[in-house]
């Protein structure tokens, strides 16, 4: 049973690490796409709400019964948050 915990926690730890990079990416993505075009607050608000409606929305279409809908928007506006908290402190950087 040790060996077998051991495995899952090296996979959790590969798998969080995967996403932390993708996450990163795709942070640096935006702010590249989103520099220099001017966006106030209230636009980027309007931004990462309807990103998260969208996430949402294209999951309903492919729906996978192992998540609920109200899980699936959590674990959406997680991830936009992490992303919107990088992308908005590299636009502050230039």
């Amino acid at each position: 049973m040790p060996s077998r915990l051991a495995d899952l926690i090296r996979k959790a730890r590969r798998l969080a690490a995967e996403r932390d990079r993708l996450i990163d990416d795709l942070a640096a993505e935006w702010a590249h796409a989103l520099r220099g075009q001017g966006l106030s607050h209230a636009d980027l608000d309007e931004l990462w709400a309807g990103l998260v409606e969208d996430a949402v929305r294209r999951w309903r279409q492919t729906s996978d019964a192992k998540w609920t809908a109200q899980t699936w928007r959590h674990e959406t506006q997680e991830v936009i948050t992490r992303v919107r908290q990088k992308v908005e402190a590299a636009l502050r950087e230039r």
